[in-house]
């Protein structure tokens, strides 16, 4: 495990497991990643920018599971899922997706396929 992503998780190594098994499954999935820790967020870029990995606050903290991580996506349309917390329209037709993981096993193919278009979205920009 990298020393920058032992340090981000440094005082919630609860939530490691969920991005240990998110990272997993993107090198898995899309070739050419590269992964970038900052100081409030985890990216993920192939071209450019097409996911990341936070402590986001999306829900109201009494309505927060205790250990989660957000994995935010963009696309170039809404989607209208339930596991969909939050999404916003920053720009015209780029739309940006905020899933609340609290369970590593909800890192399934559904999400993955997401991941995977958010990566094919951003490799065209």
């Amino acid at each position: 495990m990298d020393t920058d992503v032992l340090s981000f998780f440094d005082e919630h190594m609860d939530f490691l497991a969920f991005y240990e098994a998110f990272e997993s499954s993107v090198r898995k999935e899309i070739k050419d990643v590269r992964i970038e820790v900052q100081k409030t967020q985890i990216s993920f870029y192939n071209r450019h920018l097409f996911a990341c990995v936070s402590f986001a606050r999306i829900r109201r903290k009494k309505d927060c599971p205790p250990n989660y991580i957000v994995i935010t996506f963009g696309l170039n349309y809404k989607l209208k899922s339930p596991r969909v917390e939050a999404v916003s329209e920053p720009y015209p037709n780029r739309w940006t997706h905020h899933v609340l993981i609290s369970d590593p096993g909800e890192i399934d193919e559904e999400l993955m396929g997401w991941i995977k278009e958010a990566a094919a979205f951003s490799d065209n920009k």
